[in-house]
């Protein structure tokens, strides 16, 4: 089984680039100073599913420089949002797929991956709930951008003005639209090969690993070819890049093969004096009707999820610093569920008709086992 290699986490890497850049941040990862810089995100890629695999991923396998932590929850929106502002969940806000925010008063669920309301394909809560003000804390990249440093992304072109980049990078930069790998390595060998002085940072992403993964499974067939695929151009990549550049690859999270399926909705007693349930099907924030509710909603869904999930109270999980070191501000905590429950083993905790496309899913991730949580650092040169 990997381990995390050096206590550091996903949340490490952009304070180390800044500090490589010569802002007074600190360095955890070491990184030595380069003109350029760029962090290639590759959606899903598990440091222990790597290991398994470093036949189909050689080139990837053999650069593992470290293992990092994701953070809790290991979910996209959540790390993406870490990664970009070098710090945890507890920091951010960004608590999960989907969470609980104000309206009224009950709360209203927000995917925050699509910015959506109510569900994954709701209406558009960027009106309603503006990505700035929700996630108000300031970014490594405007960081970057305020020393001088020129920024890039080389991003599928609609995630650019999304919610969540918007909430999560903050800063404008110059798009370089990538949906192919073809275009994610045309994209980043534009941003590197300049004859300039001026430094640039690129933050690159490809999402079809965690794709296949979701919809195949993680080691499936099609998961495995979208693997050999990327390895092959990032061995391209190694090649080709400049010596003036660095590039450092991650992911956000790894994956499961789900093999126990628990339907919250068929279980009346998972919705007595509960107002939303929110998260995904490793991980679940459940919203109460009234405060005075919280032990007997907690004593029946640790019954009724007993050897398949843990539930703890949102004072438990402070209290164990789940969300990350520091405790949140008092608008961050009400963000975060009375209870969590969070999927043991291969178990998914899914809702069929309000969440048909996420229950549907093979692969799935979020919570804290090192399959979903250790993903790896890789530094060329």
């Amino acid at each position: 089984m990997v381990s995390a290699s050096s206590g550091a986490t996903l949340a490490d890497i952009l304070p180390s680039v800044a500090a490589s850049f010569g802002l007074h941040q600190r360095n955890p990862l070491g990184l030595t100073p380069n003109r350029d810089v760029v962090v290639l995100l590759i959606d899903g890629l598990g440091a222990e599913l790597l290991a398994r695999h470093r036949d189909s991923a050689p080139t990837l396998a053999a650069h593992v420089t470290t293992t990092l932590t994701a953070g809790f929850p290991a979910t996209t929106a959540t790390s993406l949002t870490s990664l970009a502002l070098g710090a945890p969940c507890a920091t951010h806000g960004i608590v999960g797929y989907t969470f609980g925010v104000p309206d009224g008063d009950s709360p209203r669920l927000l995917n925050s991956l699509r910015w959506t309301l109510d569900s994954a394909t709701g209406p558009d809560a960027r009106d309603t709930y503006p990505p700035e003000s929700v996630q108000t804390q300031p970014s490594r990249l405007e960081d970057l951008a305020a020393h001088g440093i020129d920024v890039h992304y080389v991003i599928p072109g609609y995630q650019y003005t999304s919610g969540l980049t918007r909430a999560a990078f903050r800063a404008p930069g110059t798009l370089h639209a990538a949906t192919t790998l073809d275009e994610l390595r045309a994209g980043i060998l534009a941003v590197t090969q300049h004859s300039g002085i001026k430094s640039r940072f690129a933050y690159a992403y490809y999402p079809n690993l965690d794709a296949n993964g979701h919809l195949y499974g993680p080691e499936s067939p099609q998961w495995l070819e979208a693997l050999r695929e990327i390895d092959a151009v990032v061995a391209d990549l190694f090649a080709e890049l400049p010596a003036t550049c660095t590039l450092l690859i991650t992911g956000d999270h790894g994956m499961i093969h789900a093999d126990t399926v628990i339907d919250l909705d068929a279980a009346p007693a998972l919705h007595r004096n509960v107002a939303l349930i929110a998260g995904e099907a490793r991980v679940r924030h459940v919203y109460l009707d009234h405060p005075d509710a919280l032990a007997d909603v907690h004593a029946a869904w640790s019954a009724e999820l007993s050897g398949h999930a843990t539930v703890v109270t949102r004072a438990q999980a402070l209290d164990e610093h789940w969300f990350g070191p520091t405790p949140p501000n008092p608008v961050i905590t009400r963000r975060i569920g009375d209870l969590i429950a969070v999927a043991e083993g291969n178990a998914v905790l899914v809702r069929p008709a309000l969440e048909p496309l996420e229950s549907a899913l093979i692969g799935h991730h979020g919570a804290r086992t090192p399959a979903e949580q250790l993903i790896p650092l890789i530094v060329n040169p």
